[in-house]
């Protein structure tokens, strides 16, 4: 609600892949939603769904929080320069596309004498989460705004996270999918070795989404505070000394059947070498 007792509105812009199955979850907000997009064909089903169809960025403006589903920076630093001029003292411009970490940043800093609050909140999960309104967000934004913005954020999104002033939410999104690629990487590895090793990729592809199902893939290890090596006696030190030895027992044998079907993995040559000191552990001790 804003000071006024009135219903806090909000607007959507950019109607694509993500954008579209976003704002179609707000169209349920108590205030309304209030849409924009180049491309009229994009906006005209919402509006069939109850959403208020803009004619230009100015009406938009109108809006207390207004999401932001665009393609780059370059898109993105043009629709908020359209947008400072007609929004109110106030307002919550909210980026959701995935940018460079000091966009956004640079953005709230312009708008700060205005009293606009640009916030950055790229979102984690797909099209189809989003569909659902299941994605993560990682917002960037001061505690004040983030608890402006949590309870509309939440109708498109399952987990919504704080991750601390504008521009963090970016860095986080940027950390995360750093991850994500990095790990297709590796699967292109895993595909030469199985394909040279005689086996079918498909099955194997079975195998690892059932088992990251039970596992939780990378996910499951990643709650620290921080990145200090872990010593005798923390809570994760047995668990991953564990994990460590059975990882560079099971790389050692992968590598060495690589080298038996002639198969170059230098991913997992490099993942040998890093396991033990990015977890925080030593390496396993070598029998003598």
């Amino acid at each position: 609600m804003t000071d006024g007792g009135d219903a806090v509105k909000l607007g959507y812009i950019g109607l694509g892949n993500m954008g579209t199955p976003m704002a179609k979850r707000m169209i349920e907000w108590p205030g309304g939603v209030t849409v924009y997009d180049i491309r009229t064909e994009a906006m005209t089903p919402l509006g069939d769904r109850g959403a208020r169809l803009a004619e230009n960025l100015a009406d938009v403006a109108a809006a207390n929080i207004i999401s932001v589903t665009v393609l780059n920076d370059e898109q993105v630093r043009s629709v908020v320069g359209d947008l400072a001029p007609h929004a109110k003292p106030g307002t919550v411009i909210a980026i959701h596309s995935t940018i460079n970490d000091t966009t956004a940043e640079e953005l709230a800093r312009e708008l700060e004498p205005q009293d606009i609050h640009v916030i950055d909140a790229p979102v984690s999960g797909g099209g189809r989460a989003a569909r659902f309104g299941q994605l993560a967000t990682m917002v960037g934004a001061s505690d004040e705004v983030f608890a402006r913005v949590k309870e509309p954020f939440s109708h498109w999104a399952e987990l919504v996270v704080h991750a601390g002033p504008p521009g963090a939410g970016t860095r986080m999104k940027l950390a995360r999918n750093m991850l994500t690629f990095t790990s297709y990487a590796a699967v292109g590895e895993a595909w030469q070795l199985a394909e040279a090793a005689g086996l079918n990729l498909q099955d194997l592809g079975n195998v690892v989404r059932h088992t990251d199902k039970l596992t939780g893939g990378a996910g499951s290890i990643m709650f620290r505070e921080d990145t200090k090596d872990l010593e005798p006696g923390h809570f994760l030190y047995d668990g991953f000394t564990h994990t460590r030895g059975l990882g560079e027992k099971d790389l050692s044998l992968a590598l060495g059947l690589a080298e038996s079907v002639s198969v170059d993995l230098p991913l997992a040559k490099l993942a040998l070498e890093r396991l033990a000191p990015n977890l925080g552990v030593p390496h396993t001790q070598k029998e003598t």
